[in-house]
């Protein structure tokens, strides 16, 4: 049986050529987002971190980031992004990576973000690349809309009696000789209901701002935690826009004051009661400031359906707000490259 012929130089090059000229996303990404300004925060956790001596050397660092970032771009396992790196050119070009060289595997992989969920770092990448959009003048402008987004995790199957223990901020007493079991079980995630259907898992609360529809600002919650208890999390000083967007479940006399007291305005929907319904004038301003609160719908929708979906698959509050700190990232950095390109300055 004749061997296959083997993948030359040239023969790359050209490949590469092909997946430029078809539009690699991923080109893009790679040469916009300023890697390398990341690489300092990530490997001062590194090197905190207690790694074994000896053995084969680590991955580089930027490297470990952007395999992340892939992940959260598509959603994929620790199992599939190893094989999807292995599989894709395009992937392989995003990372600098040659046929040759080894590639981080699934294990690798979730020990590297393991190391950054413990120790919170991906606040720090986004703030950091916060400061590079300023740097590239685009400051938060127009206003600050805010909302919340439910993010689903894998459902727990447990007993009511495990579920009123767990509630209660325990462990139910049966699980402490099971540790298999125990390490499966996601004591953190909550259910809620909306529109009359139960959720399971976490919450991703954002600000975005008018202008650029950028997120700003976020915090993650599980998902009971009403919306309105984290609003002054998210909120930004009225330089970043005075105004704020939110549907009427944020509207309350509390939130009220805090805004004017903060020198924000409101433009809070106003809600109908039985007793007291809303008047014609304000369905109308409800009505304008829909049109208006709707682009923070844009992102959640772009996160649904051009990254994967919302499901992430961990368990507790601290791998969840890796995840979902990650996609808000990546989110920024996809934002970012269509901001930044020359014909599409005036993208709304």
């Amino acid at each position: 049986m004749p061997r296959p012929s083997q993948l030359s130089f040239l023969d790359l090059a050209t490949r590469y050529d092909a997946l430029s000229h078809h539009g690699d996303p991923l080109e893009s990404l790679a040469s916009h987002v300023p890697w390398e300004a990341f690489r300092s925060s990530l490997e001062l956790v590194l090197r905190r971190s207690k790694r074994q001596q000896g053995g084969r050397p680590p991955f580089d660092a930027v490297l470990m980031f952007k395999i992340l970032v892939l992940q959260a771009l598509y959603n994929l396992s620790d199992d599939q992004t190893e094989y999807q790196i292995r599989d894709r050119l395009s992937f392989m070009r995003f990372l600098s990576l040659d046929l040759d060289q080894r590639i981080p595997d699934a294990k690798t992989i979730w020990l590297f973000r393991e190391t950054l969920a413990h120790a919170q770092v991906v606040e720090t990448l986004f703030a950091q690349f916060e400061s590079y959009l300023a740097e590239q003048g685009l400051q938060p402008r127009g206003g600050q809309l805010i909302d919340a987004s439910l993010i689903p995790v894998p459902k727990q199957r447990n007993s009511r009696d495990e579920n009123t223990t767990i509630k209660a901020g325990k462990s139910p007493a049966e699980w402490a000789s099971q540790s298999a079991k125990r390490r499966q079980k996601d004591t953190e995630a909550r259910w809620t209901m909306k529109h009359g259907k139960a959720h399971y898992g976490y919450k991703n609360h954002v600000n975005v701002d008018k202008k650029h529809k950028l997120i700003r600002q976020y915090t993650v919650t599980d998902a009971a935690v009403h919306d309105s208890q984290v609003l002054a999390e998210v909120l930004l000083p009225a330089e970043a826009g005075c105004d704020v967007w939110a549907d009427s479940a944020y509207r309350s006399d509390a939130i009220e004051a805090h805004l004017k007291a903060t020198g924000l305005r409101s433009k809070i929907h106003r809600k109908g009661y039985r007793s007291k319904p809303l008047t014609a004038q304000q369905q109308v301003q409800n009505r304008g400031r829909s049109r208006i609160r709707v682009r923070v719908e844009h992102v959640f929708g772009h996160q649904v359906t051009a990254m994967g979906g919302k499901l992430i698959r961990t368990i507790g509050l601290v791998r969840a707000r890796l995840k979902i700190g990650l996609k808000n990232l990546t989110y920024n950095f996809q934002r970012f490259l269509i901001l930044s390109a020359p014909s599409k300055r005036q993208v709304a």
